[in-house]
Order: C-alpha cells, then structure tokens, then sequence
C-alpha cells in the first residue's frame, strides 16, 4: 500500500524549453524560499518530466532559473532512483569516463555519444531545506551529471566537440521544435 501520493500527481505539466533559450544557457539562482511555491515546482517538473517520457528535467528546462532537479532514473543494474534535488552541487564526477548515448528533454528526438563519469555524486537539500546526498553510478551518474549541468546553464552539446559537435547542432538546427535565429555556437 503507498502512503504517500505518486510524485507529480499534483502537477501540471509546463511548456518544455528548447535549445537555444537563454534559460537553458544561464547559471540558475539558489532557491531561498521553501515553502508552497517550491513544492509545487517540484511537482510540475514531475509531471513534466513523466509527461515528457524523460528520465530527469532541472527547473530551467521549463523556464524558472532555480536550481532544482528531479529525477526518476535506473542504473546500470535497473535499480530506479526517484527524488529531488534543491540547490544541488555536484561533489564528486569520477571513475572511468565512458561515451555513451546522451539525449535531452529540451533537444527531443535526438542523441549524441557523450562522454560522463561512471560515478557523480550530488549534494543538495530536500524540498524542506533536509541536507540529501544522492550518489549514482551508470546510467544514473550520466542523470545526475546532466541535471546539474543544466542548473550551471549548460546542455549536453556543450560537452561535444568535432564532428559530434556539428553534426548535433545542425540537427537541432533542422528540427521541428528549432525555433529563432540561434547558431547553436
């Protein structure tokens, strides 16, 4: 029996953000204020993120600048991972680096092989200021990576040179979500 509500039940699902926003590309500000609003964002990026098919999204990726994540994400061993981050701060991004397929809710439809630490840990607090440590490895430390990365105003692309780089770009660029005159530089 659950005894408590299914994260993003409550929500409602917001517009995603795409590449090429200056949200996506901004540092987001610390939360300071933890009471009802904070709540309620977390369950809108729920109920995005599920709605979405992802299996993360950080505030920003729907247009508020604050420095909040949530997740629902497997490892490696498809142990799932559900929770929430405020004001996270990446410790430790170590182990071997692997390039593996890397895609984003706010680039939908396409994929390019990044590279990532295979452990990340992230510290933060809860939605109720409570100090959380989350520690992922696999599929999951990818997750934590690249929520965090977005809370710094950065998007995978960014992490990718070469060829990776341009081929990325130039797909974003086609795609049928592109929006304005951005160069994706």
């Amino acid at each position: 029996m659950r005894n408590r509500p299914i994260p993003g039940s409550t929500g409602r699902i917001r517009a995603m953000r795409m590449l090429g926003d200056p949200v996506l590309h901004t540092s987001c500000e610390p939360v300071t204020d933890f009471g009802p609003a904070l709540a309620e964002l977390i369950e809108d990026l729920f109920a995005t993120m599920y709605a979405a098919r992802g299996v993360g999204l950080a505030a920003n990726q729907i247009g508020v600048p604050l420095r909040v994540f949530v997740y629902d994400c497997p490892d490696d061993e498809d142990a799932r991972h559900l929770g929430h981050l405020v004001n996270p701060r990446l410790t430790e991004a170590d182990g071997i680096v692997l390039r593996g397929p890397e895609g984003c809710l706010s680039l939908p439809g396409l994929e390019a092989g990044t590279e990532r630490y295979d452990h990340a840990v992230a510290e933060g607090v809860t939605q109720d200021g409570a100090p959380a440590r989350i520690e992922g490895s696999g599929f999951f430390a990818r997750c934590l990576q690249h929520e965090s990365d977005h809370l710094e105003g950065l998007v995978y692309p960014d992490r990718l040179s070469g060829w990776r780089r341009a081929r990325t770009l130039r797909a974003a660029r086609k795609a049928p979500w592109a929006t304005g005159p951005w160069t994706g530089q």
